[in-house]
């Protein structure tokens, strides 16, 4: 990594964390400079190695352990073993972030919970992402991605009102929590600088869907509880009026999202919107009516005809792309997302890079993920003493 973007060089991460959260939070350190030693079981290391998203190997890894945590170094560490165990408070004693996202209850156990640590290292900025906080009645339950997504009231926000509740198709709590954590520990590590003093960073799943949600529960909060209405076609948002939404033309899909509809009947030239032309009312108590006859007209021409009509008027539309022609497009190209990490045994993964410039230039990490205990000799060797 260049000197002038490894923000967070000198900083050591210990991640004793797993699947998702977790290594999505040390993973945004590691892109910002901060070294991240992982620790795995030496018997299987983290589950996500065998959490695959199709049939595909790298490795004798998931693509998404790879994706999560390429440039990490592996310490293997046998938690039920008292030697092991002496080590690893020995590197936590070194270390300035420590994450984990075990179950209530399983790190006070090994003790290494925020209390024992810091009185190891009283500097230590400790996180701990859960699934739904530390207590209630949530606290044992598994914290899950879907699950936390079924709790959170997440999924009456997606699909068409008929369509029941309809999940994200990403790890989106996971995702979130890991996110949330990540801006804890830089916040801490702030106040470290100028204090000295180390902090206990808390979240969970279900907090970072909550906070997801802000807009929208903000909005049931002040107006008398309503529940959320999605709209029956084309359904985009379960608040917004038509004509927002999703609309297939002759050769694909066309976004449109806020939009007067008596300047989108002109540019459409849809005889059939007049009387909804000036009635904003309308155009929520209305919206599927008046989706399905914007629906009708946009059928009838190709995406490009569209964009050719609506963007030099400025409209807010789009052409709904997939992956090879996302990947494929110079505005994508120019962001230089993409990146291929490789290992000494010639794995090479194609992934992703982080998505935050800094100074111009964005972070690179060349390693990929590393093999279980892949780096525990190097690390032994330099914190022994």
């Amino acid at each position: 990594m260049e000197t002038d973007s490894a923000l967070l060089e000198g900083l050591t991460v210990i991640d004793m964390s797993q699947f998702l959260s977790g290594p999505y939070c040390s993973l945004r350190l590691l892109d910002f400079g901060a070294r991240v030693i992982k620790v795995e079981r030496p018997d299987g290391g983290d589950l996500s190695r065998r959490l695959y998203l199709s049939d595909t190997e790298v490795g004798g890894d998931s693509t998404l352990f790879h994706a999560i945590n390429r440039g990490k170094e592996s310490l293997a560490i046998d938690l039920k073993n008292d030697q092991d165990l002496a080590f690893l408070r020995k590197l936590i004693g070194k270390a300035d972030v420590v994450i984990q996202n075990f179950r209530p209850g399983v790190i006070e156990r090994l003790g290494l919970d925020y209390e024992a640590v810091k009185a190891i290292n009283p500097a230590i900025v400790y996180a701990s992402i859960s699934g739904y906080g530390e207590d209630g009645p949530w606290v044992m339950r598994p914290g899950q991605d879907l699950l936390a997504q079924a709790r959170s009231g997440l999924m009456w926000l997606n699909g068409d009102e008929q369509h029941g509740p309809v999940p994200f198709g990403l790890a989106v709590a996971d995702m979130l929590a890991g996110a949330n954590a990540c801006q804890g520990i830089l916040a801490a590590l702030v106040r470290r600088g100028i204090s000295g003093k180390g902090a206990h960073i808390q979240t969970s799943l279900l907090e970072g869907l909550i906070d997801f949600q802000f807009e929208v529960l903000t909005t049931h909060l002040n107006d008398g509880g309503r529940r959320p209405k999605r709209s029956g076609f084309r359904s985009a948002h379960a608040y917004l009026a038509a004509p927002y939404g999703v609309y297939p033309a002759k050769d694909g899909y066309l976004a449109i999202a806020m939009t007067p509809i008596g300047k989108l009947q002109d540019l459409l030239q849809i005889e059939e919107l007049s009387p909804y032309r000036d009635d904003s009312k309308a155009w929520f108590t209305k919206r599927d009516d008046i989706k399905q006859i914007i629906a009708a007209r946009v059928a009838t021409e190709t995406v490009d005809y569209w964009l050719s009509v609506l963007e030099p008027a400025d409209i807010w539309c789009s052409k709904v792309l997939e992956w090879p022609e996302l990947l494929s497009s110079d505005g994508f190209r120019l962001l230089d997302m993409l990146q291929t990490v490789t290992r000494d045994d010639d794995v090479a993964v194609g992934t992703t890079r982080c998505p935050v410039r800094v100074d111009g230039k964005r972070p690179k990490i060349g390693r990929a993920a590393p093999l279980i205990g892949e780096h525990t000799n190097f690390i032994r060797a330099e914190f022994a003493s």
